[in-house]
C-alpha cells in the first residue's frame, strides 16, 4: 500500500502542509514513521480522511478564486468492478470525481483505494463560477 508524506497529503487534500501537520498532530489522521523518521500516512487512511474532509469542509478560510483546470490530482477513494465496466471515485481536494471506465482499464492501471491518481476532464462546455 502506498503511503504519503505530510506535504503530499496536504496537496491531495487541497490544504496547506501546516494544516495537514496540525491534523496529524491532533490525531485526526493516523501517521507512522519510515526508516528515516519522516511521518507518513497510509493511502487507505488518507482516502477515508479525504472523504471526511470534503464532507465537513477543510477548515481553511482561504477560498480560491480561480478557474478549475482540467486535471484533478487526487486520491482514489473507491473502486467498484463489474463484469465489463468499473466505477472509480477520486477525491481531489474538495472535489469528488466519478469516472466510468472499463474493468480492463482499471486492472491495467492497477487502480486501488489509497493510491494517487489524476482525473482528466474533457468538455466542450466550461462553466466558471466565482464565489
Amino acid at each position: 500500500m502506498q503511503s504519503y508524506t505530510i506535504g503530499q497529503a496536504a496537496r491531495l487534500l487541497g490544504v496547506s502542509p501546516d494544516t495537514a501537520r496540525r491534523w496529524a498532530d491532533a490525531g485526526k489522521v493516523a501517521t507512522h514513521r519510515d526508516e528515516s523518521g519522516r511521518r507518513l500516512i497510509d493511502g487507505r487512511d488518507l482516502a477515508a480522511f479525504s472523504v471526511e474532509v470534503a464532507q465537513n469542509g477543510s477548515g481553511e478560510e482561504d477560498i480560491s478564486y480561480t478557474s478549475a483546470r482540467n486535471a484533478f490530482p487526487g486520491i482514489v477513494t473507491a473502486v467498484k468492478l463489474g463484469d465489463v465496466a468499473a466505477q472509480v471515485e477520486i477525491q481531489a481536494g474538495p472535489h469528488r470525481l466519478v469516472s466510468l471506465l472499463t474493468r480492463e482499464a482499471v486492472e491495467e492501471l492497477g487502480l486501488e483505494v489509497g493510491m494517487q491518481a489524476t482525473a482528466r476532464v474533457k468538455s466542450t462546455n466550461v462553466h466558471i463560477d466565482r464565489t
